[in-house]
């Protein structure tokens, strides 16, 4: 039988004062229907990273020159039927977010100090909202309480976490256990072992209704600020709701170890390489070289569009990856164009954006010199533009009217692109390498 909800105490209920994926995705369309209540995040941030060894806490790490909590962040933003979300840091990093929530534009954000314990940074950041229809911050109907170092949140599972607590009162994300749970005795032995199948590891994200929640921290004990870890836990003890809990996917995986950071930039970079936009020069041999990397270069979507079309427009706006081919002795005009609309638009504010300029070499007659002068603006102009995020490359490949020769070419050209696309090495940006 479903617990009640909390009803009202002398305690106050209202605290009195407070991944890229597009928005316009047919699961954020749907979110927009479903959800018709105010919906907020409470982010906990306050850890100091010991687990990772490092000086700098974990979700100030940076991947691809952004910090690991900003990937999270932007999981929730790109949300339209979600406000607020409030990050609770700790007191010697405030500044150090308001600086990454202005660097890279995060517009729903609320920065709060947290506590000395965990509980205690997610009931400063539950009250950071108000129950005041004017405040900038309005109570919401539901908050989803998320760790800030797991930035794979999917969209369905938030979606489903949500309408789960506004409709149960709280819910959970859970997964099954890999490893089976033991109990030691006091001597260092085996005691017992629980059968794993009966049990499940609870995971991030939470969803509560907020009034569940929040009158939960009002009544827990000292002893659960200090050494508690799990809010469903409170508001089934605090407030009788037992969570509906929902079986999450495996990206639900929390960034907690060094290693654990090489293989979230893994992640993020193969999201990032599965697409690319070719634009082919005006040469019949560019627009034939073209057509061959789009049928050659492994990825879920390869489009080629002309050199300069109004209608490309289009492309450079939602597009990470470009290939631009054209004859050796091109100028860098197009490049430039496209580099002044990134900037225009902020699309590489928060993932890198990918040039790979592709020279190619009809007579093989260019000089020495002038392969120095070009050499010399590339390399410039990389240096400039990864300022901006976006990492420019060149390769330069010769034309051959040898089948073989050429084969051997392209097929050298498609692997080195394809690396230049996956990895993006900021240490090549400038470099003109030959295929």
């Amino acid at each position: 039988m479903q617990q009640e909800r909390c009803s009202s105490s002398n305690r106050p209920l209202d605290p009195g004062c407070l991944l890229e994926c597009d928005a316009e995705r047919s699961a954020d369309r749907l979110g927009c229907a479903a959800v018709d209540f105010p919906v907020a995040v409470v982010l906990p941030a306050g850890g100091s990273g010991e687990r990772m060894g490092l000086p700098t806490p974990k979700q100030f790490c940076t991947i691809l020159n952004r910090p690991l909590i900003s990937f999270t962040i932007q999981a929730f933003e790109r949300l339209s039927w979600i406000g607020t979300v409030v990050v609770v840091v700790a007191k010697e990093n405030h500044d150090l977010m308001l600086n990454v929530v202005q660097k890279f534009n995060h517009t729903k954000v609320k920065v709060v100090q947290g506590g000395t314990t965990r509980h205690r940074s997610i009931f400063n950041g539950l009250q950071a909202f108000s129950n005041t229809t004017d405040s900038p911050t309005p109570k919401p109907k539901v908050v989803i309480i998320h760790d800030a170092v797991r930035p794979f949140v999917e969209e369905d599972l938030l979606l489903k976490i949500t309408l789960a607590a506004e409709e149960q009162g709280a819910s959970g994300a859970i997964r099954p256990l890999v490893s089976t749970v033991i109990a030691t005795t006091s001597e260092g032995y085996l005691d017992h072992s629980l059968e794993r199948a009966k049990y499940r590891a609870s995971e991030m994200p939470q969803g509560f209704l907020y009034d569940i929640i929040f009158q939960a921290y009002q009544r827990c004990s000292e002893f659960d600020f200090e050494f508690g870890t799990e809010c469903l836990h409170l508001a089934l003890q605090y407030c009788g709701t037992n969570a509906k809990l929902i079986e999450g996917p495996p990206t639900l995986w929390k960034v907690t170890y060094k290693r654990d950071l090489a293989a979230a930039e893994a992640i993020i970079k193969e999201t990032l390489s599965t697409s690319a936009c070719i634009i082919a020069g005006a040469e019949a041999e560019a627009v034939e070289l073209a057509k061959t990397l789009q049928k050659n270069l492994n990825m879920t979507e390869t489009d080629v569009i002309p050199c300069g079309k109004e209608s490309n427009a289009e492309y450079l706006s939602k597009t990470r990856n470009f290939i631009h081919i054209s004859a050796t002795g091109s100028n860098f005009l197009s490049i430039l164009e496209m580099v002044k609309r990134f900037e225009d638009t902020d699309h590489a504010r928060l993932y890198p954006v990918v040039i790979v300029w592709v020279q190619l070499n009809m007579t093989k007659q260019s000089g020495d010199s002038q392969r120095t002068d070009n050499l010399t603006v590339f390399r410039s102009l990389a240096s400039q533009v990864i300022q901006g995020n976006v990492l420019l490359y060149g390769i330069q490949i010769d034309h051959s009217k040898v089948p073989e020769q050429w084969e051997r070419s392209v097929e050298r050209l498609t692997q080195i692109t394809a690396a230049l696309i996956r990895d993006r090495n900021t240490a090549l940006t400038g470099q003109l390498l030959h295929a």
